[in-house]
């Protein structure tokens, strides 16, 4: 269905395939049952698509006031959100409890003192820093904090009148490995018990993000094979013995973004040219010019290689190329060291082609209008079409 809407579309877009999200949120039901769904909406703020997870009884991690509304607007109950950014101001606490939310993120005595004066009487969750290994995002080093600080935050937050209410990770985005979810696990674990020592008694940990995509090849064009049925499984052996330490009684939270949206989503773009120039060593060099890029549509080209679909050019020969965007920005390309395409010789300007597994961040990273290339509008189906 999302090649035909492709095929039909005559000019640049990006296509979201509502049908193909939602069977990826009933398989994230199946695998970890009961566990509540808050969808990292940074991944993919497009209406349609928060509308429809809520119709499908997701929530929504929202990251500052502005999303809370949008997601409002969207259908999603402000019952079903939470407030999942540790970094925030003042004026950004205040104004997301005027819209109701009472579930704030936190990792600092800083912050969590200004919860208490700015949203009195709310629930926080503490982030836990991971180390991020075995991501291709690993997400270490401006969020989380150390077991020992967790203590004294969601201790603080019990004696400025707060609900100490919860824990959450966040292993890295595009999480490659079983073992990182195994090692968060371990350091959960340790701030319950400590917790449990402290006489405070949680009742939810927040699993956070960094499930896989799984149509991503690497940025030296190597299919990248997370192995999900072995993250799901250490997942739920790892609920479960959280379950088991005593002095808590904790529901499940989870924030996909990625691995609900990323490969249900793909741009019908077009050569803007392919060319040939010698470098400085004088060997011959062809470059893949496309009408989107990094600032429009594919700005994770630093470590993903976009799969790229030629429709027009199906058996030609080919030429190992340099893909790179319109914009006159040299980081604007795919790696140019052993991150070489394979590219129809015969591509000529104007020539579709169709990016896949690109709807994670595409909308969210795409600037306004940067050198002047506007930013994609999108389409979506659901069994039917419709256009925004």
């Amino acid at each position: 269905m999302l090649l035909d809407a492709l095929a039909a579309a005559a000019d640049d877009r990006i296509v979201f395939d509502l049908s193909g999200i939602e069977e990826r949120y009933d398989t994230l039901r199946r695998e970890l049952p009961g566990v509540a769904v808050r969808f990292a909406m940074k991944a993919c703020p497009v209406d349609e698509v928060l509308d429809h997870l809520a119709r499908l009884g997701s929530g929504v991690d929202a990251a500052g006031p502005a999303e809370v509304e949008q997601a409002l607007r969207s259908g999603v109950p402000i019952a079903r959100m939470h407030y999942g950014n540790t970094v925030k101001s003042d004026r950004n606490i205040a104004d997301a409890f005027r819209l109701g939310i009472r579930d704030f993120a936190t990792d600092s005595l800083e912050d969590v003192r200004a919860i208490a004066v700015h949203a009195p009487g709310s629930r926080v969750f503490c982030r836990l820093a991971t180390t991020g290994e075995g991501a291709l995002w690993g997400l270490s080093n401006k969020y989380g904090c150390s077991p020992e600080d967790a203590v004294t935050v969601l201790e603080t937050a019990r004696d400025l009148g707060l609900t100490p209410a919860g824990l959450s990770v966040h292993v890295g985005s595009q999480q490659m490995t079983a073992d990182a979810w195994q090692g968060a696990f371990d350091r959960i674990a340790d701030v319950l018990a400590a917790l449990a020592g402290r006489s405070i008694s949680l009742d939810h940990v927040n699993l956070g993000g960094g499930l896989p995509a799984l149509g991503y090849h690497d940025k030296y064009g190597r299919r990248l094979d997370p192995p999900l049925d072995k993250i799901f499984t250490v997942i739920r052996e790892g609920m479960a013995r959280l379950g088991g330490i005593p002095g808590h009684r904790l529901d499940f939270v989870v924030e996909p973004g990625r691995y609900l949206v990323a490969d249900q989503g793909a741009i019908r773009a077009h050569v803007s040219r392919l060319a040939a120039r010698r470098r400085p060593d004088g060997e011959r060099q062809y470059w893949l010019y496309l009408s989107c890029g990094k600032f429009n549509g594919l700005y994770e080209m630093d470590q993903l290689q976009y799969r790229l679909v030629f429709p027009t050019h199906p058996g030609t020969p080919t030429v190992s190329a340099v893909i790179a965007g319109p914009t006159c920005d040299s980081d604007d390309a795919y790696s140019h060291e052993g991150g070489l395409v394979q590219v129809p010789e015969t591509l000529a300007s104007g020539d579709p082609v169709w990016v896949l597994s690109c709807g994670a961040y595409a909308t969210s990273y795409m600037t306004q209008g940067f050198n002047g290339f506007s930013p994609l509008p999108y389409t979506w189906i659901d069994g039917g079409g419709g256009d925004a």
